[in-house]
């Protein structure tokens, strides 16, 4: 390390600060001010020699994270956006969505705050994209070989990368208008900018890999077809089925899916025009679920000039510290506070909700709801706690429960079990040429899992072709990071 002893010199995290909560409500840019060189570079000399770095364990890209923090030290900013990108197709994305197990794991964590890492990996691209240090790499021969990625977002953009630098044709089919996945209309513009996206799909298209918006596989073209006309074909679709609440009055009008909602909001910042907008304008809204597509919800809901927002979850408040029995260097569950929190609203916990209540005009009101209780390991409504809450919009962010795979299943000999693509160690489903990678084959997960299984698939998938790879396969189907 250039400072071996920057972290007793600089002892607690500084992050940029957020702009101010009654600025950044009026727009959809994301909320962090600039930060400051002398600041990212102090935090950086934070890190560690230390032996042996944890980080890489908590992080399932393997990221090189002391290797760029010394450089970051140094000023040496170009040489760390070489080595983020050695393990990291798309730091931009990460930086800004992914939760950071690697900060969990960091050995300084132990008796101090943990680098911050998150901070400095988005300082790295972000310097780079403003000073064109990232350039497309275009493969130095063809192979001849063809390769169809189906679903364009973390994992799906990674393997078409990975691959087309490996000298294959690939195509990326996504059947939304625009390509993203999830990145494009599932996060809101507030955290994730879609300018990045934009930067990251010239650089790809000018390394060869082509783009099929707009084309639904399964529908426009047969899964059986798509096989037929490529060597090999990448399942990445994700796991976009969402966890339904079933209770009285789920069908009223004015209770949705969290995605549904999202999108709508992500296309009218597209400046497209939709039908049939959800707005939470002049509305009390209710979110159901805690998470981050929760949170994504609150945020949207106050730009959208809600009355009111209450988030309620299920389960207890998660604790504000490490608990015994989620010890270094795993992931903790802890009490959050994001951006969209720091806006508004109220959260409640062990809030079971009973009922959607209905006004004469057949729309969503209000909703009934009890204390949950724990009863043989199961969470019900505990009976005489039951209350009314108004609402006139319900947002339902549960989760997901796998992929959308019927027409996957039905037109090819392919096994689906609980919702996920059944896959060997080699990611290959059990029809021979088709792969699968992310979410659509390890269920609802992570971004940095998305784009480490993204890599992985694609170095399966150029071994299937050519016999063996020089691609890097940062993780297996079945590993398990320290941080999970």
């Amino acid at each position: 390390m250039a400072d071996p002893r920057g972290f007793l010199k600089t002892r607690s995290r500084e992050l940029p600060p957020r702009r101010p909560v009654a600025v950044r409500l009026m727009d959809w840019k994301e909320v962090y001010e600039p930060g400051d060189a002398t600041v990212l570079r102090r935090q950086a000399g934070r890190c560690m020699d230390c032996g042996i770095p944890f980080c890489h364990q908590g992080c399932p890209l393997g990221n090189l994270i002391p290797e760029w923090n010394d450089l970051v030290r140094r000023g040496e900013m170009r040489e760390a956006s070489e080595r983020l990108h050695a393990t990291n197709n798309f730091p931009e994305f990460t930086g800004r969505l992914c939760p950071a197990p690697c900060e969990s794991s960091c050995v300084l964590g132990i008796s101090q705050e943990p680098v911050t890492i998150k901070l400095v990996e988005q300082s790295i691209i972000d310097e780079a994209w403003a000073n064109d240090a990232v350039q497309p790499h275009p493969p130095e021969r063809l192979t001849g070989k063809t390769v169809a990625v189906v679903g364009s977002g973390p994992a799906g953009l990674a393997a078409a990368q990975q691959l087309t630098r490996a000298g294959h044709t690939v195509a990326v089919f996504e059947r939304d208008d625009r390509i993203g996945g999830l990145l494009r209309y599932g996060i809101p513009d507030f955290k994730l900018e879609k300018k990045h996206i934009e930067n990251r799909l010239r650089q790809m298209q000018a390394e060869g890999t082509r783009f099929r918006a707009g084309v639904n596989i399964g529908v426009d073209i047969t899964w059986a077809e798509l096989r037929r006309r490529y060597d090999a074909v990448v399942v990445a679709t994700g796991a976009l089925v969402p966890r339904d609440l079933p209770i009285p009055g789920r069908d009223l009008a004015g209770v949705h899916f969290a995605m549904d909602y999202l999108v709508r909001q992500n296309h009218l910042g597209a400046g497209d025009t939709v039908l049939q907008p959800i707005t939470a304008e002049g509305r009390h809204v209710i979110i159901l679920g805690g998470g981050d597509t929760g949170a994504d919800c609150l945020g949207t809901a106050h730009r959208q000039g809600a009355l009111s927002v209450t988030t309620l979850a299920i389960g207890t408040q998660p604790p504000a510290e490490r608990q015994h029995h989620q010890p270094w260097p795993t992931h903790p569950l802890l009490f959050e506070i994001s951006s969209a929190h720091e806006e508004g609203g109220e959260r409640e916990f062990l809030a079971s909700t009973v009922e959607f209540l209905a006004n004469e005009a057949g729309e969503v009101s209000g909703i009934r709801v009890a204390e949950t209780e724990y009863v043989g390991g199961r969470r019900i409504p505990k009976s005489g706690t039951e209350r009314v809450l108004p609402a006139d919009l319900v947002l339902l962010a549960l989760g997901f429960t796998g992929t959308e795979s019927e027409t996957l299943e039905s037109e090819l000999d392919i096994a689906v079990d609980g919702g996920t693509v059944v896959r060997g160690d080699d990611y290959q489903t059990t029809e021979p040429g088709m792969f699968v990678a992310g979410d659509a084959g390890r269920g609802q997960s992570l971004i940095v899992w998305a784009i480490a299984e993204g890599r992985s698939a694609a170095a399966a998938v150029d071994r299937y072709l050519e016999g063996d790879t020089e691609l890097p396969a940062p993780v297996r189907p079945t590993d398990r990071a320290l941080s999970l």
